[in-house]
């Protein structure tokens, strides 16, 4: 399979990276080492993985790093690794949303790569702000929609492009879980008690959590700007302070509509993104947990199934897969789509050369700042009664 073909990566060495948050007792910075460690392209080095110094001393030790580059906060890592010769070449951030925006500015300010975990901050504003540093800092500025990962969503985002499916009319995506369906947060379970808390995860519950994947997905995909959104956000357990489960409308320019709908209390839902595109020629739909197969309607004719690998899988498909047909990929691998991808780019700015064209279609500072965008709309939108709102404009 052709995962080689993110680029030539002519440096000898593997990047130097680092991360705050991750920490032990952590999920998403476990996921985020896998994936940078897949295709060999990055080596861990130092961290800041706990606001807890002995917590943070730990876990870096279970990850084989240097004392010395085991920091106990984020604000000696920026000035510990900015004085080395071996400094890291990127910080991968994958702390609760609050800390985001100090964090990414620190090290965007002290000329270091960043890859941050999503939401890319707490506030529109907040994410404005970070677009004009990231723009100048000369550096990259990645955001993990893993999503955008999947080999057969980068098909059906170029399908659309190169209008497979005709002028898209309708859209429709969730993102549906059950995990918070009783009080876990009340009961401190430390993954839902800063995700409900709206000091630690801003002013959206689930649909800032996972609504803004289903969001970038659509938008990954179908290449459409939204200009406005319906939206109702409701609290179903007692006494939890933001939204567990949304329902919008939505309107993109040019005419298309849409739906989304994200919850974490709908049960026998365990992680199911899904997304609907539908054109004048044609519909395509993907699911999450059936990431390895993409499903093309022709209008008038039956259905065909398209495998990751498999015949009918464009290059921009095969360019992100490491295993045959029916050998499975999946949710590390999107991840690791990602972190190679923002290898090259790096690399192809430190030779400056073009980075293999494979590779471009990263989520950038800009999705992090739409994303933002579509969540204070949704949440203004159902604070005034669910009428229609505009979604401002990022960058």
């Amino acid at each position: 399979m052709a995962i080689e073909s993110f680029g030539t990566e002519q440096a000898a060495r593997k990047l130097r990276l680092g991360m705050v948050g991750g920490g032990r007792g952590a999920f998403i910075g476990a996921v985020h080492r896998m994936a940078a460690r897949l295709d060999d392209k990055w080596e861990i080095v130092a961290g800041a993985l706990s606001a807890d110094p002995e917590n943070a001393k730990a876990s870096g030790a279970d990850l084989g790093l240097d004392p010395d580059r085991a920091y106990t906060s984020w604000q000696d890592m920026v000035k510990g690794e900015s004085n080395r010769e071996d400094g890291i070449d990127a910080v991968s951030i994958v702390t609760p949303n609050h800390l985001h925006f100090d964090v990414s500015k620190a090290f965007l300010e002290a000329g270091i790569n960043v890859i941050c975990d999503k939401p890319m901050t707490v506030t529109f504003a907040e994410s404005q702000e970070l677009v004009r540093i990231a723009d100048a800092s000369g550096v990259q500025f990645v955001l993990t929609q893993n999503n955008t990962g999947y080999p057969l969503v980068r098909q059906a985002r170029a399908m659309v492009a190169d209008g497979t499916l005709g002028d898209i009319q309708v859209i429709r995506t969730s993102y549906v879980q059950d995990w918070l369906t009783t009080a876990l947060d009340a009961e401190g379970q430390k993954q839902a008690a800063w995700r409900t808390d709206p000091k630690l995860a801003g002013a959206g519950g689930s649909i800032g959590d996972i609504g803004v994947h289903a969001f970038n997905l659509a938008a990954f995909i179908s290449g459409l700007e939204l200009e406005e959104v319906c939206a109702d956000l409701r609290s179903y357990v007692p006494g939890r302070q933001l939204d567990d489960n949304a329902n919008v409308l939505l309107r993109y320019k040019g005419g298309a509509t849409g739906t989304l709908w994200t919850s974490q209390v709908a049960p026998g839902n365990y992680n199911r993104l899904s997304i609907g595109i539908y054109g004048t020629k044609g519909g395509l739909e993907w699911v999450g947990e059936d990431n390895d197969n993409l499903y093309y309607t022709p209008f008038g004719e039956p259905t065909r199934t398209i495998t990751r690998g498999g015949p009918g899988a464009m290059d921009v498909a095969n360019a992100g897969t490491r295993m045959p047909p029916r050998h499975p990929e999946g949710y590390i691998e999107g991840f690791g789509n990602i972190y190679s991808n923002a290898a090259e780019m790096i690399w192809a700015a430190k030779e400056g050369r073009d980075p293999d064209p494979f590779a471009t279609d990263l989520p950038t500072v800009r999705d992090g700042a739409t994303g933002l965008a579509f969540i204070e709309a949704c949440v203004q939108s159902s604070n005034e009664g669910a009428v229609w709102q505009k979604v401002a404009k990022a960058g």
